[in-house]
């Protein structure tokens, strides 16, 4: 169980929906939120409230995560984030700057508690599965047309930790694409050491990650369906808690012992 920590002074970058319900959540646990940030005040940044707060939450988008570290980094803060798609062409430095540059940064690319015990669940049965070659494996992710990375990231996380565990399967690739208005892109052939991640935008959907196993005699399922943000946005708060007496690189398996193998 992770208890509250010491009144926090927390800053938000992104004040969308999920910003809306972290600020909800933190001050219903007694935190004050000194800043929030979002596209049309940039400059705060450069404030001294955002300098003064604890640990900066971030949930924005591929395009300005990347940018939000570094400025947060600047200011001499810590970051909790959620931002997905940013990996690919700045992961190794912002990696290097928690490492080795004294920077810290939570990052993970789902906060919500279900999720991670999905994971867990994810990764056990992948290694079951791996003594049964029979089974083919696929993955289906649903989110709300608003997100812009596909897949999300939690099914590029999930993905990853089914390849550690399944020997079959070396690399996970894009599979279909089922866009907002019904059409669909991408392709249903893969190789059979791929493993396909196809992707689903409709609606408001929170986020549904639907992992397959089938064989010509039967097929085993386990889902994850996100009722609403409530759980992402407690978890992000927790890790902020967590975040604010931890330096480094940190994630949901600091977070949640479970997660370590």
């Amino acid at each position: 169980m992770i208890l509250t920590l010491k009144k926090m002074k927390i800053a938000l970058i992104g004040y969308g929906k999920m910003g809306k319900e972290i600020e909800r959540i933190a001050l219903n646990r007694g935190h004050e939120v000194v800043s929030i940030i979002d596209v049309n005040n940039q400059e705060d940044f450069n404030s001294d409230a955002f300098k003064k707060a604890d640990v900066a939450i971030e949930f924005t988008n591929p395009e300005a995560a990347y940018s939000n570290y570094i400025r947060t980094f600047n200011a001499g803060v810590k970051i909790v984030s959620g931002s997905t798609g940013w990996m690919d062409q700045h992961g190794n430095e912002i990696r290097e700057l928690c490492l080795k540059g004294g920077k810290t940064l939570f990052w993970s690319s789902n906060f919500s508690l279900g999720v991670g015990i999905f994971s867990a669940v994810n990764k056990y049965l992948a290694k079951i599965m791996n003594q049964f070659p029979e089974y083919e494996v696929s993955m289906t992710e649903v989110h709300h047309i608003h997100k812009l990375d596909a897949p999300s990231g939690t099914a590029i996380t999930l993905a990853e930790d089914i390849i550690k565990n399944l020997d079959r399967k070396s690399q996970w690739v894009k599979g279909t694409l089922k866009a907002p208005d019904g059409t669909i892109s991408g392709s249903k052939v893969h190789s059979s050491n791929e493993l396909p991640v196809n992707s689903i935008r409709e609606g408001e959907v929170p986020g549904i990650h639907n992992i397959r196993y089938e064989s010509e005699a039967d097929s085993i399922t386990i889902i994850h369906d996100a009722k609403n943000r409530k759980g992402f946005a407690l978890g992000a708060v927790l890790a902020a808690e967590y975040t604010a007496k931890h330096e480094g690189l940190l994630g949901m398996s600091n977070l949640f012992d479970f997660l370590n193998d």
